[in-house]
């Protein structure tokens, strides 16, 4: 099946690369027209109906005409003179908001918009909340509806954002926005130009890093066009998939999909593209298109096993009960075989095309070039075998030492991100009424007796929730129509993304609630604080549930690929190595390091998967070269430095790529993304470097043969010569290589180098 593929990829490339072009262009068009439409912003729809949190978003939706994409927000309005607000500016500012109410927000069109994009054209909802107790300032509740991340919704609050300012200013008012959508427009504009910086950083240093590797323009070029080709399809596959099938994605799913796919479609590129330099230098009466054709056939097997491994490690994700890990995982697996199929069609194609002029105009393809770092590493690890391991295991004992007191974080951030104008407004708040006021807590009580409710049946709930230690300010009772269904909003004196509050919500608040609701009734606490507890708890199931289906998957995975017992538990032992030492030196930098709660509650399952999907490819490439070389006659260290000197390049370039591609996310908003951006190019070079250079080649090395028991590789049979002694004297870099490392013409080559 692969050898077909790749085979007709490389009969007719002109037609492939045709046909990838018009996928390309037209999924990556649909994916941009549908993706806001595909992604939901709200933790809580996530939850399972059984969570407290996600009950009370069901009540506030059928009694109070709440809606999943409602985006409230806050607006302070007060004195420009500094003054305290008098009774006529009080009421001027409640005339104002009604006026601002029955004004329609015309959505701006941008000049790049897509024509079908979505218009959030709309009337507002604003409504007066309460004034501070100084009267410094009135505060004013805001209900625009549409997906937050959506740029034309962000320009709409934009729009909304400067009417409200001018009906105000007239009066000698000033304005500050905070809460919901204005922190995400602030965010946004305050980090458009890092990101935009970013992104030109990256993509330079993947060119930067091919141009030195390959020191041609084409090879640096043509795998960053291909992969966008690839990328563009998988991305717009994934969405029209969940458009058509009615699952909403995560805002964060659609950028993960991007950068993973940036990030192993460059790494299977480059182990063509080595390969394939590879294979021309020793055939240089071979044509390009046949050398294509040969390399993509035996590449092609390690490239699938290594995509499988990535997509059963996601796949494990679908059976999350946290909605959004259950999306997460089963997009990003048909994303990356999507990416495979790109990679056994469309990049051979291309290497067929060009040939020997992939890499003009380097005068790499004449003669074979001298021994560098990596055969002084191939030496290393095959000399000195129980010295690397004792160095590298003591370097990732040395990180994993970060576990020890390590804690999660279920809050947003917690307000670390950097200050904008909506958190200078949010402090300002702070400063005279609880921090819980622009994002109350709301117990949901219903009658279960058919009954109706009133203030005087709550009267005790209420009295027992002021009482609650950490409860600033107690809201009025609001009773919806029907009177079956009342809200009583609680304002923490905390800011609600701190984990204090989601454990008093989790803690005091639910227990007082279930112990004073009246009787003949249901009660439920819901808010931001709320879906976070309820949060924690379902992804602490889903670890328990997903970290040993994903490693029982991907072992299953390298049984069959390495037809060995003993080789697929070195590769989890170590894959297992590097995710303790990437969390803990996660934990090492953020909350030993820099003081924070904790890691993002995220962070270990998203590291898990990345960093031990991604690093067992690493590991699968150098596991099947090092199958390959021992299958020659000869010492099986030999073996070992052979495919060290023909891999290690191969995977140092892949993984710096792939390091840059997941660290761009490091320097984004939020401190979720910083960690999980920071932690997974750790990972990775962790990977890269430690693990497949130098762990698991040193394990290779000390076990000899042995290691692919209970069979053994032909050339395992066949002994030319002893066993080398632990250090080997090196050999001068003027001398011709040594026989046993030398590789011929008529040599079976690797899957990979």
């Amino acid at each position: 099946m692969i050898r077909a593929l790749t085979g007709y990829a490389t009969r007719s490339p002109w037609k492939v690369i045709a046909l990838w072009a018009v996928l390309g262009i037209a999924l990556t068009v649909l994916g941009q027209a549908l993706v806001f439409r595909a992604t939901q912003a709200s933790s809580g729809a996530f939850l399972p109906a059984g969570y407290d949190s996600a009950a009370a978003l069901r009540v506030a939706e059928r009694h109070f005409g709440a809606r999943l994409d409602a985006n409230p927000s806050t607006v302070l309005v007060a004195r420009s003179d500094g003054e305290p607000l008098t009774a006529d500016d009080e009421r001027h500012i409640d005339a104002g908001a009604a006026k601002l109410t029955r004004r329609p927000v015309v959505m701006p069109r941008s000049e790049d918009a897509l024509p079908f994009a979505r218009d959030h054209s709309q009337r507002p909802v604003v409504a007066a909340a309460m004034t501070a107790p100084d009267r410094g300032f009135r505060l004013l509740s805001v209900e625009l509806t549409g997906n937050p991340t959506d740029p034309g919704m962000q320009d709409l609050y934009r729009a909304f954002r400067e009417q409200a300012r001018a009906e105000f200013a007239e009066a000698g008012l000033r304005t500050g926005f905070t809460g919901g959508l204005a922190d995400t427009v602030d965010s946004a504009d305050a980090g458009k130009t890092r990101t935009t910086v970013v992104g030109i950083v990256m993509l330079l240093v993947i060119v930067l890093l091919h141009v030195l590797v390959f020191r041609s323009f084409l090879a640096a070029l043509l795998p960053l066009l291909a992969v966008s080709v690839i990328g563009g399809a998988a991305a717009g596959a994934v969405v029209g998939s969940a458009v058509l099938a009615g699952i909403d994605l995560d805002p964060s799913t659609p950028q993960l999909i991007n950068v993973v796919l940036v990030g192993i479609g460059i790494d299977y590129f480059l182990f063509l593209l080595f390969r394939f330099r590879e294979q021309l230098r020793d055939r240089p009466e071979q044509s390009g298109r046949v050398a294509a054709r040969e390399v993509a056939g035996r590449v092609g097997t390690a490239i699938t096993s290594a995509a499988l491994t990535i997509v059963a490690a996601f796949s494990t994700l679908g059976v999350a009960t946290f909605g959004q890990f259950r999306v997460l995982g089963p997009a990003i697996a048909v994303a990356v075989l999507v990416m495979l199929v790109g990679s056994l069609t469309l990049m051979p194609a291309i290497l067929a095309v060009t040939g020997r002029r992939m890499f003009w105009p380097s005068r790499g393809l004449k003669g074979r070039p001298r021994e560098g770092a990596a055969a002084r590493m191939g030496d290393l690890v095959a000399g000195r075998p129980l010295r690397v391991v004792f160095a590298s295991v003591a370097l990732l004992g040395a990180l994993a030492a970060g576990l020890a007191g390590m804690r999660m974080d279920y809050g947003q951030g917690g307000g670390d991100g950097e200050r904008t104008a909506a958190t200078e407004t949010a402090a300002e708040i702070a400063g005279a009424l609880p921090a819980g006021v622009s994002d109350p807590t709301g117990v949901y009580v219903t009658a279960s007796d058919g009954g109706v409710l009133t203030p005087e049946r709550l009267g005790g709930l209420v009295e027992a929730l002021r009482a609650v230690d950490g409860v600033g300010q107690v809201a009025p009772i609001v009773l919806s129509e029907d009177r079956k269904a009342a809200r009583v909003d609680l304002f923490p004196t905390a800011d609600p993304r701190r984990p204090e509050v989601r454990d008093l919500v989790s803690g005091p608040i639910r227990d007082t609630v279930a112990a004073h609701r009246p009787a003949g009734t249901e009660a439920h606490v819901g808010g931001t604080a709320a879906v976070f507890a309820d949060i924690s708890e379902a992804v602490d199931e889903d670890l328990r549930v997903v970290f040993p289906v994903a490693a029982a998957l991907i072992a299953l995975i390298l049984l069959v690929l390495l037809r060995s017992l003993l080789a697929p538990a070195v590769l989890m032992v170590s894959v297992g190595l590097g995710f303790a030492a990437t969390l803990g030196a996660s934990a090492l930098v953020f909350q030993h390091g820099l003081g924070r709660t904790g890691v993002d509650f995220t962070l270990p399952l998203v590291l898990f998967l990345f960093v031990v999907a991604l690093g067992t490819d690493y590991n699968i490439l150098i596991a099947d070269r090092i199958r390959e070389e021992m299958e020659r006659p000869g010492p099986a260290r030999a073996a070992v430095a052979r495919a060290v000197r023909h891999t290690a390049p191969a995977i140092a370039t892949a993984g710096l790529v792939l390091a840059a591609s997941f660290g761009s996310l490091a320097v984004g908003p939020g401190s979720a993304t910083r960690q999980i951006g920071f932690a997974t190019a750790l990972g990775i070079l962790l990977s890269a470097f430690v693990l497949s250079i130098a762990l698991v080649p040193a394990l290779a090395a000390l076990l000899g043969w042995s290691i692919w028991w209970p069979l053994r590789p032909r050339g395992a049979a066949v002994r030319a010569e002893p066993e080398p002694s632990p250090a080997p004297t090196p050999t001068p870099t003027s001398a011709p290589a040594p026989a046993e490392r030398r590789v011929g013409s008529n040599e079976p080559r690797s899957q990979v180098g």
